[in-house]
């Protein structure tokens, strides 16, 4: 299995800059590989792609929040942080629930068509709340 490599950066605000930002991997094909993994800022976040794509074509990355909804085990609308975990890319959907690896393949299928990125962990944390 083959898949793509990318990744992008985020660099959280200091007092130079007093803003967030994020670097996709076209702009980071500007910079050669020992670039990448020296990074300056400590507080920097490399994150990488998981080879696989939202339900409209969007890339899935690390830190990225999905959506989907399930009528088969739960009948409402799920949230969760994809994380690199094992041996794969999972989505964590509480503080103990963790979907497999191939979970998030077989969700991410063209013929599946459920995921949905709505945001990231830097930019979006509160969509990550539990409700109460």
């Amino acid at each position: 299995m083959s898949r793509e490599i990318k990744f992008r950066i985020w660099r959280a605000p200091d007092e130079y800059t007093k803003v967030s930002w994020m670097e996709s991997w076209d702009s980071l094909m500007n910079y050669s590989m020992s670039d990448i993994f020296q990074l300056d800022n400590p507080d920097d976040v490399l994150e990488q792609f998981t080879g696989l794509k939202d339900r409209n074509g969007k890339d899935i990355y690390e830190g990225d929040i999905l959506a989907w909804h399930s009528n088969i085990y739960r009948k409402h609308d799920w949230v969760g942080l994809v994380l690199y975990r094992g041996a794969g890319f999972a989505v964590q959907e509480s503080d103990k629930s963790y979907s497999s690896p191939e979970w998030l393949d077989c969700a991410c299928r063209k013929d599946a068509n459920i995921i949905e990125v709505i945001g990231n962990v830097h930019d979006n944390p509160e969509l990550l709340e539990v409700e109460k």
